[in-house]
């Protein structure tokens, strides 16, 4: 084959493929909505396509089956025969043999030795068949008159055009207009987003995102000589490398990134399929389809998401005839939905369907030997919910094509937790189940800790530190039953030594006078992890580690430092499984009790994590702490002033102060103790809050009393025993500087 061919060949494949996904979704809508015009032809436009081309490459059994959709096609959308069930099950079916063609076609240059004479004489059928015309059905919806059709009929007998394009210009379709000026901005909008992309191969972008990995690890070394140079001008380029390195990052992993849709499109089709399969009426709803994730990410979560959306069709949604018995509507709802937060991406699949009873749960657990009837005795609901996660669990009565082997969600769990991702499951009898997915954005280049341990450097990814904790030598840690602990806040957290779980030499915490705390969230648990000593943060460039390693759970992979040596990333679920902080089946502690009952039994409020500090006019006041992204203490040495405004050099960039207590313009008052700093950051922006003292990180449920806003104040609430009053964060950043937000938005 010329070189010519292959590429008119490759590029036939791509744009067809792209195609056939689409199709799917615009079948099954239209089966819901058949009056939609549009979408009609536009599934037309696509088949006519396929087959024009396939035609010209000599393909002429894709041709051939291409050539009955489009006749099909062509009556439904001329309004001489209506879709219906079978007729889109056919189609589909249509769309399957054209994929099967075309991957024959990509593998072999051949199209295949697959019969598709059944397809094409069903679909060549329905073209036999008179049904309903357009005439009629505008009639029945009110668009027009029985009169109007007759005159119409009557002129078509010597006019060749369609009956519906007869009909506007006779005026008996008044919105004619609205149409035509719908189809051409449609059109504009499809030429001008042909205009402006281009295809990228996938392995191009993995070579360019390797190179920008390399780029970040050599930014790091310099950056770490620079701190250590008196050259104003070499530390004046690194800064800059810095900003250069970091904006080129983003936009490499931007064109990485892509819309979770592209795996929730084929879940029409699978939820259709599925239902008629099981006797079940199931509608589908997506939400935050547009939700960006690393491709790695997307390519990862396929096969745990098409098994939870297939479990739910399965299992949770009822027969119509049940649900109707239990007052429900004959259809069940599937909601997928996802959302950024927290530098993660969470994914919901929620049913309302019959839910998942515990206690069946635990005595299937019991009857299939996964745990003991004293132990199943007493589990909480909580655990008992978790134990479908376990190898060999079904619920299922018999074994089927769908369900029943006992294999899915632990490899979905398995699975997920290999992208540094979460899985919880929550459900109510009778009313539904949702699942949770939490992930992070990309697996590549992630913000991490640098933690030492004896002589060794470790790297916690950020997404599961939640805070850090030094205790001085008058503060000590517990036992309870032997087991190390602190009390963080009233809470016992479990203390793990990272020395001890690694079998490395163990350093006295005497040398250094104090204990480091990393604070970890682990599945649905926290606890802390003892190191030696605790550096900064610093985005890393995650590498694999080698098949010789890959037994080792309680590494992730492995970074190059800035030195030039290799630092290991701590998997934190495997540590905290391997030291028993966590198990398969995780015991509730007493923390878990109070925020789920209060005292009287009944559930409280919602407990939300905040910041507590102090300003010297206004006294205690607070801020969520998720609109916190540092805690920072500047040496007052270090202020500069820009455009009237304080200023600092923060990470490579110019980071403005907000002084909210007069600390930097009077800091006679203070001495020389440094500046506590908020730093508040959006879409790549930053900005920080001076106060006067950092006074604690308290998790509590409240009522918060709103008021109007006024001088930076949204409300109050009683936190920690004290009346506090709630900072307005954007009201004070917006007073100060009122374009800070259209700059991030327009970032």
């Amino acid at each position: 084959m010329a070189v010519g061919d292959e590429e008119i060949f490759r590029e036939f494949l791509v744009e067809s493929t792209e195609n056939l996904d689409q199709l799917d979704r615009d079948f099954v809508a239209l089966e819901s909505s058949p009056g939609a015009t549009n979408r009609v032809a536009a599934i037309f436009r696509t088949i006519h396509t396929i087959k024009g081309t396939s035609g010209f490459l000599g393909l002429s059994k894709l041709e051939a089956l291409a050539h009955e959709g489009e006749n099909v096609l062509s009556k439904i959308r001329d309004g001489k025969l209506t879709l219906t069930p079978e007729i889109t099950s056919t189609l589909l079916s249509m769309v399957d043999g054209v994929r099967r063609i075309l991957k024959c076609v990509e593998s072999t240059r051949s199209e295949g030795s697959d019969d598709y004479s059944p397809i094409r004489a069903k679909l060549a059928s329905f073209c036999a068949v008179r049904v309903q015309p357009i005439g009629e059905i505008l009639i029945e919806a009110g668009v027009i008159q029985p009169k109007d059709l007759e005159e119409a009929l009557e002129q078509q007998k010597q006019d060749p055009r369609k009956i519906g394009e007869i009909l506007v210009s006779r005026g008996s379709v008044l919105n004619a207009s609205a149409i035509s000026d719908a189809l051409q901005a449609q059109r504009e909008m499809r030429a001008a987003a042909s205009d402006t992309s281009i295809r990228v191969d996938v392995g191009l972008l993995d070579k360019l995102m390797n190179l920008v990995g390399e780029l970040v690890l050599a930014r790091n070394q310099i950056l770490q000589f620079a701190g250590q140079s008196k050259d104003s001008s070499f530390v004046g380029t690194s800064q800059r490398l810095n900003l250069i390195t970091t904006e080129l990052q983003e936009g490499v992993m931007k064109t990485r990134m892509q819309p979770i849709g592209n795996v929730w499109n084929k879940f029409p089709r699978v939820v259709r399929d599925l239902a008629l399969t099981c006797g079940k009426q199931v509608k589908l709803e997506m939400i935050g389809e547009e939700t960006d994730l690393d491709r790695t990410i997307i390519e990862a979560i396929k096969d745990p998401l098409t098994h939870l959306v297939r479990n739910s069709v399965d299992h949770g949604i009822e027969t119509p005839e049940v649900r109707i018995a239990r007052g429900k509507t004959a259809h069940g709802k599937l909601l997928l939905r996802a959302y950024h937060e927290g530098g993660q991406v969470n994914i919901e699949i929620s049913d309302d369907g019959a839910g998942i009873d515990p206690e069946k749960i635990r005595d299937k657990a019991v009857a299939r030997g996964l745990v003991t009837q004293d132990r199943a005795a007493r589990m909480s609901d909580r655990e008992s919910l978790n134990l479908i996660f376990l190898a060999g669990f079904s619920t299922a009565e018999k074994v089927t094509s769908v369900s029943g082997r006992g294999v899915g969600m632990d490899v979905v769990k398995t699975n997920v937790e290999k992208i540094g991702g979460t899985v919880d499951v929550q459900s109510k009898a009778g009313q539904g189940t949702t699942l949770k997915i939490k992930i992070p954005l990309t697996l590549a280049i992630i913000p991490a800790l640098v933690v030492t341990s004896y002589t060794e450097r470790f790297a916690i990814p950020q997404v599961n530190l939640l805070e850090l904790v030094r205790l001085d030598r008058e503060q000590v840690m517990e036992h309870i039953h032997g087991a190390p602990v602190y009390r963080l806040r009233g809470n016992i957290l479990p203390l793990v030594f990272l020395n001890r779980t690694l079998g490395l030499p163990e350093k006295a915490f005497a040398d250094s006078g104090a204990t480091h705390i990393v604070v970890l969230q682990a599945d649905d648990r926290q606890f802390g992890l003892v190191v030696d000593g605790v550096s900064d943060t610093e985005e890393i460039v995650v590498k694999p580690l080698g098949k010789e390693l890959k037994g080792l759970s309680v590494f992730a992979g492995a970074t190059i430092m800035g030195d030039g040596r290799v630092a290991l990333i701590l998997d934190v679920l495997g540590i905290a499984q391997r030291a028993n902080v966590i198990s398969e089946i995780r015991d509730r502690n007493l923390a878990d009790e109070r925020k789920e009952l209060g005292h009287n039994g009944h559930k409280e409020e919602e407990r939300r994590a905040v910041l507590l500090f102090r300003i010297r006019e206004a006294g205690r006041m607070a801020i969520p702490l998720s609109m916190v992204a540092r805690l920072e203490e500047f040496p007052r040495e270090r202020l500069e002033r820009s455009r009237g405004r304080h200023v600092m050099q923060y990470r490579g960039r110019i980071l403005p102060l907000i002084d909210l207590c007069g600390m930097t313009d009077h800091g006679g008052d203070q001495g020389d103790a440094p500046l506590q700093v908020i730093v508040y950051s959006e879409q790549g922006r930053s900005v920080g809050l001076v106060v006067d003292r950092i006074l604690d990180i308290v998790e509590e449920s409240f009522t918060q009393e709103l008021r109007a806003a006024s001088n930076g104040v949204i409300g109050s609430a009683v936190i920690g025993g004290k009346v506090t009053d709630l900072l307005d964060v954007h009201g004070v950043i917006r007073a100060t500087d009122p374009e800070f937000f259209e700059r991030t938005h327009a970032a």
